[in-house]
């Protein structure tokens, strides 16, 4: 299972930090067409705010896999040890019946609705761009999934009880 996690994580990253990559060069491309040949760049416009939009979503969907995203714990931090891992497992299960008919089925029917328009400067799919929330859906699934099996795990261990205690270091 970590296997998985670790090709996931490396993947999702490997394409975010390739997007950002470029991002930073085709935006440093259209500022330098803009202010010193005064003759802005409409492609790039355009590779940049599709690269920002996929960018933007993988990441979320990475940051959700490894744990990190904001969350709300004034209710959650009350709680500790086997109550809390409960309170982690249903709130896995929350994000999935949200993410399947939201991002999958939802995101999979808009980029199938945009497929055959095309974008204004690159006459690409605008549907391509859509494309990332099902991809992105399909991922914080997998990662939900782990997460779960991961909290059963705890919730089976010796060290149960210390789940959600916080320590300061």
């Amino acid at each position: 299972m970590q296997g998985l996690r670790k090709l996931l994580d490396k993947t999702i990253m490997f394409i975010c930090v390739t997007l950002f990559i470029e991002m930073t060069i085709v935006g440093t491309y259209q500022i330098v067409t803009r202010y010193f040949f005064n003759s802005p760049s409409t492609v790039s416009e355009e590779i940049v705010t599709y690269s920002f939009t996929w960018l933007s979503i993988l990441g979320a969907a990475y940051v959700f896999g490894r744990r990190a995203h904001l969350c709300m714990t004034f209710f959650s931090s009350k709680f500790t040890g086997h109550k809390r891992v409960l309170m982690d497992i249903f709130s896995e299960i929350m994000v999935m019946v949200v993410a399947i008919p939201l991002l999958i089925y939802g995101g999979y029917l808009m980029a199938q609705e945009n497929m055959t328009q095309e974008t204004a400067s690159l006459g690409v799919s605008v549907g391509l761009m859509y494309a990332v929330l099902p991809i992105s859906g399909a991922v914080i699934c997998v990662y939900s999934i782990m997460n779960i099996l991961d909290l059963f795990r705890v919730l089976r261990s010796s060290d149960v009880d210390r789940y959600g205690v916080m320590t300061s270091d």
